[in-house]
């Protein structure tokens, strides 16, 4: 930036925007809601920090000397691009994008059967789901929210959605089977449908879990593991075994009466998932009116 447009009041140029548009400073001093004499000002302290006449004085109004052409075109195309920024502003602060991010168990059972009433209530708001079958790198996605289990309940800033409360769970006929029809003999005998480790998951698995119940116990090697927590529970579904359930993971499977649970064996741990706003500095509509949603919608038992 040079010494002189350094010198420039950004008032005086809007003073002379509006005098070269209208080519008379009563009608630029009635836009601007000022008097004649202070636009005439304005444009006498611009025309002498510049060295050069911008107007010259004529009956009845002013007419633009070749420097006022110039500086017009150029004040009117640098208002242009304010404004254009401006409107972006504004669009990114009521944007209507929302993205999201969640690992696929909670995408699969508890978001995506909610998200329909969301949707009904802000039909303006476009949502992008992104997932993942571990552990969420939310602190450098582009996500506006995410839901991430954690074991930071107290953490400022986050919502508990749900607690951790695990219990196994079955199909109806792999329970009817089982030897008198019983939870414990079925807990003792039946093969165990386990979640891989190996991708950074830190919620409950088989050995912590029959480390915290009492009653039968059963060897913690699973017969069939998976990477990935919907077909796991497809696979309890088809009767092949016991898997854990979740709360709020799996209700509605029992509800619906594809699952059942093995009643007696509910562990609650102190982990579970929190609802993140990732850019809390950057707010928009959008977000907010999530994050307003999903506060109605936590399990708080």
């Amino acid at each position: 930036m040079s010494l002189t447009s350094k010198r420039l009041s950004p008032n005086g140029l809007w003073v002379f925007e509006a005098a070269a548009r209208h080519l008379s400073f009563t009608s630029a001093a009635r836009e601007l809601r000022s008097t004649q004499s202070a636009v005439s000002q304005s444009v006498k302290a611009l025309e002498e920090a510049l060295g050069v006449e911008l107007f010259e004085r004529v009956y009845r109004g002013v007419r633009l000397t070749d420097a006022g052409v110039l500086l017009q075109l150029g004040v009117e195309e640098g208002f242009g691009r304010i404004e254009q920024a401006l409107e972006r502003i504004q669009q990114q602060q009521n944007q209507s994008r929302l993205t999201l991010m969640t690992d696929f168990s909670v995408a699969s059972y508890w978001l995506l059967p909610r998200l329909p009433r969301f949707r009904r209530e802000h039909p303006d708001i476009d949502v992008q789901l992104l997932t993942n079958h571990g552990d969420i790198s939310w602190r450098v996605s582009s996500a506006d929210v995410a839901i991430v289990f954690s074991n930071q309940p107290e953490r400022e800033g986050w919502l508990r959605l749900m607690g951790e409360q695990v219990f196994p769970v079955c199909s109806p006929g792999l329970l009817g089977a089982s030897n008198n029809g019983t939870d414990q003999q079925l807990l003792r005998q039946a093969p165990l449908l386990a979640l891989s480790t190996t991708a950074g998951q830190r919620w409950l698995d088989w050995p912590g879990f029959f480390q915290q119940v009492s009653g039968p116990r059963h060897d913690p090697t699973p017969a069939l593991t998976f990477d990935n927590y919907t077909l796991l529970i497809q696979a309890a579904i088809a009767g092949q075994g016991i898997a854990l359930g979740w709360q709020g993971l799996v209700d509605d499977l029992i509800d619906q009466g594809f699952l059942v649970e093995v009643e007696g064996y509910r562990v609650a741990t102190e982990l579970g998932y929190d609802v993140v706003d990732t850019h809390p500095a950057t707010p928009s509509r959008a977000k907010q009116r999530f994050l307003d949603w999903i506060a109605g919608e936590r399990i708080t038992r």
